[in-house]
């Protein structure tokens, strides 16, 4: 899975339109609503991690970043953000 947070982006704008449809109403828009819900728990989740892997880079970059020191992996950052 290789997701952006351009195509997390999308998705909230997506679920942002379905909650602005008229034609939704009782258990349609309750679920609807629970569904917004979990999405934006999820998206801040991923959104917070983004922060970290930023953080990360900055710091590698301002300090320099020498591949013998130990770094947790979570942190390690590669190009394209994937997978080494």
């Amino acid at each position: 899975m290789k997701n952006t947070l351009g195509d997390l982006n999308n998705h909230l704008f997506a679920q942002l339109e379905k909650l602005g449809d008229d034609d939704l109403t009782g258990e349609e828009l309750e679920s609807e609503l629970k569904r917004t819900d979990a999405i934006c728990d999820i998206s801040e989740q991923i959104i917070k991690n983004g922060e970290l892997q930023y953080k990360a880079m900055k710091h590698m970059d301002e300090y320099g970043y020498e591949r013998q020191k130990a770094v947790p992996e979570m942190l390690e950052v590669h190009a394209g953000g994937g997978e080494p």
